[in-house]
């Protein structure tokens, strides 16, 4: 762990853009590391990981969900995400909001919209959310124990700047139109949070910068 990225990478982020540090195959003793400096927001992407970091690290650790996560596999976080960001589909904001009520919990969300050119990667068009959020609204009652808090997306995976920042500011477009005063736009990792920062990001997902490369 290096101490001075860290104070450096806070620095250049300032006040107002969350830093989520994404924790996924790194140790207890690494995110205790960071703890130590003041790191409170932590990303996984595998929930059984997540559980058991969970249960060893301190209760305020804010954990949040980054990966593709699996209808039957809410149950098994529920009473403890801080924030979910990769809601992709009806079916999943359903059983966050059914698993919430059952823990007793509203829990906050992010919609994921796929913005990149990769077929591999998950999330709505704009027609998509357009419809999802629409729903939502129409029947707010049914909806008490989830609260959509913004968007989530990831970049093309390439090396043309002008790409990455078209794609993000079609998200902030996005966030604009649909959350205007107070959303989260989650968007921004390692290699581009530069560039997310500068088209609007409030939340970036940073793991190698933090922590090294894996492998």
């Amino acid at each position: 762990m290096n101490g001075e990225a860290y104070s450096e990478l806070k620095k250049k982020l300032g006040e107002k853009i969350t830093l989520v540090a994404v924790s996924k195959t790194k140790t207890v003793e690494d995110i205790l590391a960071l703890y130590e400096l003041g790191q409170r927001d932590f990303g996984e992407n595998y929930v059984q990981e997540l559980i058991d970091k969970h249960a060893q690290l301190p209760e305020d650790i804010r954990w949040h969900f980054i990966g593709h996560l699996q209808s039957n596999k809410v149950k098994h976080i529920i009473s403890f995400v801080y924030l979910i960001h990769g809601v992709d589909s009806l079916k999943l904001l359903q059983d966050i909001n059914r698993r919430a009520e059952q823990a007793g919990r509203v829990v906050d969300v992010l919609l994921q919209v796929h913005i990149g050119r990769e077929e591999t990667k998950f999330g709505f068009d704009a027609g998509e959310l357009r419809k999802m959020l629409f729903m939502v609204k129409q029947s707010p009652g049914g909806w008490a124990n989830v609260r959509i808090r913004g968007l989530m997306g990831m970049a093309s995976n390439t090396e043309d700047p002008e790409i990455v920042t078209s794609e993000f500011r079609g998200l902030k477009a996005l966030l604009d139109q649909w959350f205007p005063s107070d959303g989260i736009l989650s968007m921004g990792m390692s290699g581009d949070y530069q560039l997310a920062v500068k088209e609007g990001s409030t939340m970036v997902r940073i793991g190698s910068l933090l922590f090294g490369k894996r492998g």
